[in-house]
């Protein structure tokens, strides 16, 4: 985990050792200080010598500036070197996140990566720049006030031992009981995301149903989560100031009485007692200021754990060592091919699919809910790998590909359709980003999204909200076939992708896709056997399964499944689900 970290401080390394130099040097100024002012009281005040007071005096005016320089310079080059270290570590997950392969994806929910680049990156940017800082400045302040209090009186000093001992002990058992707290309360904020991004993401349905009061409570209730943990943590966390204030105290009344007996005695003068009062406190503050360190690192843990959980995970699609980079044509075949989502886990989601798709061949699927249309044609642009058996892209197995090349031969219209902010030439430029305003026409007037466009008073301008936001789901459909349209694929994948488009205007899609791209092969998933009774085969899936292969009029006689949805489609105006007496 600290070696995955480390390695995302980079080009701030000078930084992040500049900053505990100068947190020393600020110390070693401190130090002195109290051994000025006792020369100045014992040597100067008690004798008479003006002159000894004006030049020590000098040399601790010399040194204050000294310590408020490097105190400066180490506040500003922590802050250049923790928020550096905060920059690069989500620069380093979010490109790692752009790596990750769909069952990657799978391993962390939304609100989870959001948490990790958000919270969790702030936790750890804190804690850094308090082990630059505090972490040098505490022990070493710590440390070199002990020795400097030996070399006063060793007798007296040995109050401090005691006292360091005693307070270390008691402040490591308060930071352990802490800790598993800590543990528990940045998974919660995870859920707090998750509430959050699902209310916003559906507040139309929220308020379409009613629901606010509701979502409050599951807000409320995540929150609750989070404010118990931290009370139960900060409970633990409560006895430190206590704990130090009992110390101090005491160990200045030991000092105070005991000193005042020895300079009595001649074995302590008043200079020298004022400079271990001033230890006392150094010594002290430098133990309550780590322990602060403590809470801060222990606090951060957990954030650290869930960042390293990101960075080490590494996609399981990898490009073959000498790829291939040019795809011959659009055929797809599937060779006794088998899927699991995960490895080992039940029945396979695909079981012994084989298939030989032509290229510039129309290929309808269909099939019920959940019967894996979505999963076969992710396998062909390789969005996940095949369990067993392989699929090949013109002749050649996906894997054998370069991923780029392969993804921008093979266009995928997901099956949730996604716009992202900007004009409608910004999303439409996904597909190609140097392609011309014309282009971009040429590519909606195949998918019949210039019918809306040209209505909109800014035209290919128009601004698009966040998710699409101000544009209807056939709208948006529309958008995202043009957007791959402009990838101009050797293989065009549908993946129910005009649900929301009237069927007048899904003819007029397929009607353009036949004469303007003919040797495209075209593979459109669908529920309605209007979409794709004119491709010209037809797969029929059922339970992860080919169940039917062949056209439409093909399947009218061979296969009862395709009969039975076309008559009830036909009739009634039923859907896939709607078979054998559902």
């Amino acid at each position: 985990m600290l070696k995955t970290l480390g390695a995302q401080v980079k080009e701030f390394k000078k930084a992040s050792i500049a900053t505990p130099i100068f947190m020393i040097l600020e110390v070693i100024m401190e130090m002195i200080i109290p051994l000025m002012m006792a020369s100045i009281i014992d040597d100067g005040v008690e004798k008479g010598d003006l002159h000894h007071i004006y030049v020590v005096g000098a040399f601790m005016v010399v040194a204050a500036a000294i310590g408020l320089f490097a105190g400066i310079m180490g506040g500003k080059y922590g802050a250049k070197a923790s928020a550096g270290f905060a920059k690069n570590l989500r620069q380093a997950m979010f490109e790692n996140i752009q790596e990750y392969s769909f069952s990657n994806i799978d391993k962390f929910s939304t609100a989870g990566l959001v948490t990790r680049l958000t919270t969790d990156v702030t936790n750890l940017q804190n804690a850094y720049q308090m082990i630059l800082r505090m972490c040098m400045r505490a022990p070493a302040s710590m440390i070199i006030a002990m020795i400097m209090s030996f070399y006063i009186n060793a007798r007296l000093a040995s109050i401090y031992l005691v006292a360091v001992i005693l307070l270390g002990t008691c402040l490591f058992l308060i930071m352990r009981s802490a800790t598993k707290y800590f543990e528990q309360a940045f998974p919660k904020y995870d859920e707090l995301n998750a509430s959050v991004q699902e209310n916003v993401s559906a507040i139309r349905v929220v308020k379409a149903y009613v629901r606010e009061d509701y979502e409050t409570g599951k807000f409320h209730k995540a929150s609750e989560n989070i404010y118990k943990i931290f009370c139960k943590a900060e409970e633990n966390l409560s006895f430190n100031a206590p704990l130090m204030q009992l110390t101090v105290y005491s160990c200045i009344l030991l000092i105070s009485w005991l000193g005042a007996k020895m300079i009595v005695g001649s074995s302590l003068s008043t200079g020298e007692l004022m400079s271990l009062l001033t230890y006392c406190m150094n010594i002290l503050m430098s133990l309550m200021m780590l322990s602060m360190v403590f809470v801060m690192i222990t606090m951060s843990l957990a954030s650290a754990r869930r960042i390293s959980e990101v960075l080490n995970e590494k996609s399981d699609l990898d490009n073959p060592e000498n790829p291939d980079f040019s795809i011959p044509d659009g055929s797809i075949t599937f060779d006794h091919v088998y899927f699991n989502y995960k490895k080992g886990a039940g029945e396979p989601v695909l079981s012994d699919i084989n298939l030989s798709i032509q290229s510039g061949e129309t290929i309808g699927i269909i099939g019920g809910t959940g019967s894996a249309k979505t999963s076969l044609v992710n396998l062909i642009s390789r969005l996940y790998d095949v369990t067993d058996g392989s699929v090949k892209v013109g002749g050649k197995d996906v894997r054998s590909y370069d991923m780029e090349t392969l993804r921008n031969e093979v266009a995928v219209v997901l099956q949730k359709n996604v716009l992202f902010s900007g004009t409608i030439l910004d999303n439409l430029r996904w597909g190609d980003k140097n392609a011309s305003e014309e282009e971009c026409k040429r590519v909606c007037r195949l998918a019949c999204a210039d019918e809306f466009i040209d209505r909109m008073p800014e035209g290919y301008n128009t601004y698009i909200e966040q998710g699409g936001s101000n544009v209807s789901g056939g709208q948006k459909q529309r958008l995202c076939i043009a957007r791959a349209l402009l990838k101009k694929p050797k293989v065009l994948i549908l993946d129910d992708s005009t649900s929301a488009v009237d069927t007048a205007t899904d003819a007029k899609i397929r009607k353009a896709f036949l004469t303007e791209i003919p040797e495209t092969t075209k593979l459109i998933i669908a529920q309605r056997i209007s979409s794709v009774q004119d491709a010209d085969r037809i797969i029929v899936m059922e339970n992860g399964k080919v169940n039917g292969f062949g056209s439409h009029e093909e399947l009218l006689k061979t296969n009862e499944i395709y009969r039975e949805v076309y008559e009830s489609q036909t009739g009634g105006g039923g859907d896939f689900d709607e078979k054998r007496g559902e």
